[in-house]
């Protein structure tokens, strides 16, 4: 018989099971929880449109085209203080569509100082949502503590445009800076392998140079310039002032702030671009001469837009059985299943297949906003349009604020691709790139040696250099991977090849561009977009669904990474630069190392060959 243990040893095993077992009884009471107020939350009722109130449209965080259906992450918002971080685009624009014919709702009110991201297509959604309400006989008001550069184009289109005495309108215009490595990848002595066709194909540029090539420059100011003049065209049109407002403002706030002793909001009130200066208390005692007060809240009576969309949704009677499905690609397309934060190419394969093998489903909208990533991701979403047309389903593509590379890839083939004038397109061009980070591990003492039974075992190896014949088969890869983009375009387009060869290479485009040479078919909103795919399909108007399809999501892993926290640990190759180059000497090099890593991280296409564009402009604010 063996020795019986210590009974130290024992006492503290009876302490590690006690806690391993209060453990899974936490984790089991949390999700049993958790699960009854997500039922409970289901049955929750259904607001109640009332007469006369206003409809206040507030977003929070940045406008996404599509919001994953997180139902935990949903009913932990309720227990927490955080606001949500992000606002649906779709439905913002709904709600104001509605408001417009509904007698109920008088007026809206846009307070915008948490509304943090958005792509100036996006906000052009809203902003011809809310002209339509006015067309109505509706007036639209707006209140800001501040207003940046994004906030102020959706307040333009107000009546009224009030601001707090301490306030300011911040425009600047809009520009595209990036970090350059080269120098910090030849001190870091990092190789990185670069294989592109076009010499507007940017995206790889930071890796190679030191400051922005005479092409990308060239490029990137024309497609700026289209999106700031339209952008003054717009709050000029708004507010009944001349196109070059926006640049006389700016030009003028030096002067301006002297002439008011540094006051912004009176510049700003001189200057046309807000109506009323006062505080928020004083604003909401003027909306309550209008619709009321409500006695619960000490405020105006308002309804919030997602509360009154629910309403709406709630009182509509049912529809035909003919569906139109949505399909949103958001962010980064990449290889496999993705996340929340990007398109994983084997989930809306998936669910552009559905859509096929569903027999109510009689067409597709691609909803795309993304800059592009895996070229095999996105032939994959590519082949589910073609696959939806062959099986008698129109698709037409509605490209947000960027559908540039392969965001531009996915969308060649659909039947009819809508933009709006801001949208980034284009970047039609390919590259590859492989690091090499064998000079790295060398200064901290490792070394790779060894053999192999042919030219190309362990050629590809990132601790080894890459040899000359290895790059050659790389760069023909990229050169075939560059005829077939542009053939593609070509076929689907019905543009010949040579033309769409002196459009592409890598260049990128606004919207109002790419109408005029052709890659793109029409100018217009989602709405617009829909329109058309239903006359395509025959459906008509208000007779069929339109139903936003989105992936499968496990609820009990779901709960689980919303109870512990989702990993935030170092993984993939883009850490591993990351980790290895930050531990070289000199942290100085850290912060360098660090984005090469995250940079690489995106890279993740099984055959190294990415259709990317890094062309998302600043347009000023947070």
């Amino acid at each position: 018989m063996s020795e019986p243990r210590p009974l130290i040893v024992r006492l503290f095993s009876w302490i590690w099971t006690l806690i391993v077992f209060c453990f899974r009884a936490l984790v089991i009471l949390s999700l049993v929880v958790l699960g009854v107020g997500i039922w409970a939350g289901s049955r929750d009722q259904t607001p109640v449109i009332e007469d006369n109130v206003a409809l206040t449209v507030i977003p929070f965080g940045d406008l996404s085209d599509q919001i994953p259906n997180d139902r935990s992450r949903a009913f932990l918002q309720r227990f927490s203080d955080n606001k949500p971080t992000q606002t649906s685009l779709r439905e913002v624009v709904d709600a104001i569509d509605a408001a417009a014919t509904d007698t109920r709702i008088p007026s809206i009110v846009v307070k915008l100082d948490d509304m943090a991201g958005a792509g100036l297509p996006q906000l052009e959604e809203i902003a011809v949502a809310l002209r339509k309400f006015r067309a109505a006989g509706k007036p639209v008001y707006a209140y800001g503590d501040s207003y940046d550069q994004k906030q102020y184009y959706i307040a333009a289109q107000a009546d009224e445009i009030s601001i707090d005495p301490l306030g300011s309108v911040l425009l600047e215009g809009f520009s595209v800076y990036t970090n350059y490595f080269k120098d910090a990848l030849d001190k870091l002595g990092v190789q990185i392998n670069v294989f592109r066709v076009g010499e507007f194909k940017s995206a790889v540029e930071p890796y190679e140079r030191n400051d922005m090539s005479p092409e990308a420059r060239t490029a990137n100011q024309a497609w700026l310039g289209d999106l700031w003049s339209l952008y003054g065209t717009t709050i000029g049109d708004a507010r009944k002032l001349t196109p070059d407002a926006a640049n006389r403002y700016i030009a003028g706030l030096s002067a301006g702030l002297e002439k008011h002793k540094g006051d912004l909001a009176a510049y700003a009130l001189e200057a046309g671009l807000v109506t009323q200066i006062e505080t928020q208390a004083d604003f909401r005692k003027r909306m309550i001469e209008r619709v009321g007060e409500d006695d619960d809240h000490g405020s105006f009576r308002q309804i919030d837009a997602g509360s009154y969309l629910a309403a709406v949704h709630a009182e509509k009677s049912a529809r035909g059985a003919d569906k139109m499905a949505v399909v949103i690609v958001q962010g980064e397309i990449v290889d496999g299943d993705g996340e929340d934060n990007n398109a994983g190419g084997d989930t809306i394969a998936d669910l552009l297949d559905r859509a096929r093998r569903d027999d109510k489903v009689k067409a597709v909208l691609l909803r795309v906003n993304s800059p592009g990533g895996s070229v095999f991701a996105s032939e994959k979403i590519r082949r589910g349009v073609l696959a939806l047309q062959a099986a008698g389903k129109p698709v037409v593509a509605s490209m947000s604020t960027l559908a540039a590379s392969g965001g531009y890839w996915i969308s060649m083939d659909a039947d009819q691709i809508w933009a709006e004038p801001t949208t980034i397109t284009g970047s039609i061009g390919i590259f590859g790139m492989i690091p090499t980070i064998n000079e790295p591990l060398n200064k901290i003492g490792i070394h790779t040696d060894g053999v192999g039974t042919t030219p190309l075992a362990g050629a590809f190896r990132i601790d080894r250099p890459l040899a000359d014949s290895v790059k050659t088969l790389f760069q023909l890869q990229i050169e075939k991977g560059y005829r077939n983009f542009i053939e593609g375009v070509a076929k689907g387009r019905e543009i010949p090849v040579e033309q769409v060869d002196s459009i592409a290479r890598g260049r990128v485009w606004s919207g109002k561009a790419a109408k005029e040479l052709g890659l793109v078919d029409s100018l217009g909103s989602f709405q617009d977009a829909e329109t058309a795919l239903a006359q395509l399909a025959k459906l008509t108007p208000g007779r069929y669904q339109l139903n936003e399809m989105q992936p499968d999501r496990d609820l009990f892993k779901q709960l689980l990474g919303e109870l512990f926290g989702k990993g935030q640990g170092m993984s993939g190759q883009g850490n591993l630069y990351g980790a290895l180059l930050g531990q070289l000497p000199g942290g100085a090099l850290a912060a360098p190392a660090r984005a090469i890593g995250d940079a690489v991280r995106r890279l993740d296409d099984p055959q190294r060959v990415y259709a990317y564009c890094f062309c998302t402009p600043v347009l000023g604010g947070r």
